[in-house]
């Protein structure tokens, strides 16, 4: 239960900056249907890219023996501080004409669960389940993070990645201690 737990932590962590970057994009007054697309796109590049780290962690942990919690602590670590500096970085927002751009903008924002899918490796855990908690966790705060950029100004994405990258950081913290 409490790994369950971790890997919804872990969810709401890597959905900050999709979050933080869809209150930019709700600004723009995207469509009902383009939000939903954006979004859905989104969970779906945030449950095959922690499959593709796992697949590729697996084959690096065959050639490395390292205890995997060392390695899932570093990265959590590691994702945290990219989170915090990119704070300082003035986004330049990626004009969401069509699908493409809409693969574009979950690529970028799923890239970091890549990342976590090579530390999920070294776990015991349900394959499926990690990426279907980031999936979700990543739709609702995309959606969330739209309607709310209808609504509220822009420095709230910079506060909510910081509060990402800081619930990043203290997993990598207690992972690496464990």
């Amino acid at each position: 239960m409490s790994n369950l737990f971790a890997i919804f932590l872990m969810g709401i962590g890597l959905s900050m900056d999709a979050f933080s970057l869809a209150i930019l994009y709700g600004t723009l007054s995207l469509s009902k249907k383009k939000m939903v697309s954006l979004s859905a796109c989104v969970g779906v590049f945030h449950f095959f890219m922690p499959l593709l780290g796992y697949a590729c962690g697996k084959t690096l942990l065959r050639f490395i023996s390292i205890n995997p919690h060392v390695l899932m602590g570093v990265i959590f670590c590691l994702i945290a501080v990219q989170m915090f500096f990119s704070l300082s970085k003035e986004e330049e927002p990626i004009l969401l004409t069509g699908f493409l751009s809409l693969c574009l903008f979950a690529f970028t924002v799923s890239i970091d669960s890549f990342s976590i899918g090579i530390g999920l490796s070294g776990f015991n855990t349900n394959l499926l389940v990690a990426p279907l908690i980031f999936s979700l966790t990543s739709f609702t705060f995309t959606l969330i993070g739209l309607i709310l950029g209808k609504k509220i100004n822009k420095i709230v994405g910079n506060i909510s990645t910081l509060i990402g990258s800081i619930l990043l950081f203290v997993l990598g913290i207690y992972y690496f201690l464990t």
